[in-house]
């Protein structure tokens, strides 16, 4: 009986049921160390692959509904090919201008720069572009420069409400030592930034919201017209933090636009929203405004996105559409997702999200792990593969409905690094466990049918082939009669000594032992020929003269018989495996050749030989000294069997014959 908890349970199962899970959790931390560890030393390489990948939920989920709100007038190949390489004059930039107005646009943004430097015509287009103050135009504050080698015209438009330096809440603007700007002229014209954050991939994925130089702030581009479409003189803001799990870390709101809010990251940025299809937006060619060749419908009270899309004009970026989009369409997507209210952001609890389905992952794979098995191992090696397609429609979800960026790859790295190292421990557990399992059945059986017991289904059916094989046969004469009259303990010390120098010396010639039957020991040679006999030959002589010497001389016990080894050899066909139902499975030898064997053994006692050998092993010891005993009928069997025996015993026999006296006593 195996001792057991309160609730019925072994305790073996129970501790090891405790081993395996805290081995499982310490596997667990150790998973979520490495990850750490190859998170913060690669983390710029970790956190462009983020970008990169998490961007794709917007491809799938793309929506190609047209966007009638906004419209692009393109300065395209085409435009340039018919009017001129760029910059184009300023009368054709005026009559551009004229012609969205007189469209019925309600405002036109210029994602252009309009540089110091003065030329023909400013006054022309300043006219243009001043009129009913419908226009916006660019102004770029140079986020990565050297202080003080780049600066050229005037920044306008700066917003008040709002300091340089870090506010209470923790945001602290990006500041630009250095800027271009426009011309003097246009100083009566609002102006927004266009200053980009290019990733080490190329793309422009964020934008800073607003950006300090000498100490004023200034706005985006598609923030500028919601100061600029109520007409306010003053432009006014506030930030603001946010509040709860799922609110941004910081929003923009504006004194002349009530109850718009712009979501802002920790560093006052916006993320640029893909979710639209480039489809989404019309383009109209710059040429054909010119020409009139275009449906004024198109630009009625829309708002208008004036910017280059030609490849030589160096405005083109990579985006998740293309290779080669125009800066002019993420213009279009930030002013956009703003109107939509849809600007994606980075909640303030991502990190107790992402710590949150860390752990929700550890669960199940620990889960996994403790069930051990199958179901451990196809459960964890499923999870490896699909943890990092399962964190990023996690993402994708909540990006593309929610307009949050949770971020993927610090989920997907622990998950499929703890579930592989937890399959990696499980394999390994597995593997000692089996060996364990087959080294322990090896004790009780030949190494063929114990890795056959260990690692195939037991079936119903009879599992045997036949076979040659040369067969040894040991048995300790008058064991049962010691086993009566000596304790239990001895008899198990003799059969354990007897048993374990049969078993070393027949490996050491070659054999293994098949069965422990009784006081009796079944040893077998694979194949017949002249090899195995003369090893089982060997075997046997070392056995006889082992057992005897070391053992049996002192074995004896007043008023018994003494020990003694008996040992039959005999070749032949066999047939080897396992027999009996599926749930009691038994390893079997049978055929002619262990029934002749057997007997052969058991003739040792009444022949008084200690090794007899039968004819077909005695064919094959032809450069062995035999002496034939003769014809004998075995008991249970019907044909008579020759046998022979080694002849030193037969010259030993003769000599204590000749050595007998009489002895006084006897029968009166």
């Amino acid at each position: 009986m195996h001792p057991t908890d309160s609730k019925g349970t072994p305790l073996l199962f129970r501790l090891m049921g405790e081993r395996v899970l805290w081995n499982s959790i310490t596997t667990l931390a150790g998973a979520a160390l490495v990850s750490a560890l190859l998170f913060f030393s690669f983390e710029s390489s970790f956190i462009s692959l983020e970008d990169q990948a998490g961007s794709l939920p917007w491809l799938l989920a793309s929506d190609s509904t047209p966007e009638e709100r906004i419209a692009i007038v393109a300065i395209d190949e085409r435009s340039i090919a018919d009017i001129g390489p760029w910059p184009w004059p300023r009368q054709v930039m005026a009559r551009l201008v004229d012609s969205i107005n007189e469209a019925g646009a309600q405002l036109q943004i210029h994602d252009i720069l309009y540089p110091a430097g003065g030329r023909p015509n400013d006054d022309l287009l300043l006219a243009a572009l001043a009129r009913d103050g419908k226009s916006i135009i660019a102004q770029l504050p140079v986020l990565e420069s050297q202080k003080g080698t780049l600066r050229s015209g005037v920044l306008t438009n700066p917003v008040t409400g709002l300091s340089c330096s870090a506010s209470d809440e923790g945001l602290k603007l990006p500041v630009a030592t250095d800027f271009i700007g426009s011309s003097d002229v246009f100083v009566p014209v609002p102006k927004g930034h266009i200053a980009p954050i290019i990733d080490a991939d190329g793309a422009v994925r964020k934008v800073p919201a607003l950006v300090c130089v000498d100490g004023e702030v200034f706005p985006a581009l598609a923030l500028a017209p919601f100061f600029q479409l109520i007409n306010s003189e003053e432009w006014g803001a506030e930030t603001v933090a946010g509040s709860g799990v799922f609110s941004p870390e910081h929003l923009i709101t504006f004194k002349s636009y009530p109850g718009l809010e712009v979501p802002l990251d920790g560093d006052g940025n916006m993320r640029i929203s893909f979710l639209k299809s480039p489809s989404s937006f019309s383009k109209i060619s710059a040429i054909d405004l010119l020409n009139g060749n275009f449906d004024p419908g198109q630009l009625d009270n829309v708002i208008v996105l004036v910017g280059a899309t030609a490849f030589g004009l160096d405005d083109i970026v990579p985006t998740p559409y293309s290779g080669s989009s125009p800066g002019v369409e993420l213009q279009a997507r930030m002013l956009s997702s703003i109107l939509d209210d849809q600007v994606p952001f980075i909640p303030s609890g991502s990190v107790l999200l992402t710590v949150l389905f860390s752990v929700a992952l550890a669960l199940v794979c620990l889960h996994m792990a403790t069930r051990r098995g199958r179901y451990a191992s196809i459960g964890l090696s499923v999870m490896t593969v699909s943890v990092p397609f399962l964190a990023i429609s996690l993402h994708g979800i909540m990006l593309v409905i929610y307009g949050l960026w949770i971020g993927w790859v610090v989920p997907a790295l622990f998950g499929s690094l703890a579930s592989a190292l937890l399959l990696i421990v499980e394999h390994a557990r597995v593997r000692l466990e089996r060996a364990r399992v087959v080294q322990n059945l090896t004790s009780y059986l030949p190494i063929e049918t114990a890795k056959k017991v260990a690692f195939e289904s037991p079936s119903s059916l009879i599992q045997a082939e036949r076979c040659n094989v040369t067969l040894l046969s040991a048995d300790l004469r008058n064991f049962s009669a010691l086993g009566e009259r000596r304790p239990p303990e001895e008899s198990a010390s003799v059969l354990h000594y007897f048993f374990t120098k049969v078993s070393e010396i027949a490996e050491r010639h070659g054999g293994r032992v098949h069965e422990y039957k009784g006081d009796n020991v079944l040893v077998i040679w694979n194949g017949d020929g002249v090899a195995p006999a003369i090893n089982a030959l060997n075997a046997s002589l070392e056995i006889e003269k082992e057992i005897n010497l070391n053992l049996l001389e002192d074995s004896g016990v007043e008023g018994l018989e003494p020990l003694a080894v008996g040992i039959g050899i005999e070749q032949g066909p066999v047939l080897l495996g396992s027999i009996g139902p599926a749930h009691r499975r038994a390893h079997t030898l049978c055929g002619e050749t262990v029934s002749v064997t057997l007997r052969i053994q058991e003739l040792t006692a009444d022949l008084s030989y200690p090794i007899l050998i039968g004819e077909v092993a005695s064919r094959y010891l032809q450069d062995v000294s035999l002496k034939s005993l003769g014809h004998y009928m075995l008991p249970g069997l019907i044909t008579a069997h020759v046998l022979s025996t080694p002849s030193a015993y037969e010259e030993e026999r003769h000599d204590k014959k000749a050595e007998l006296t009489l002895l006084k006593g006897g029968l009166r």
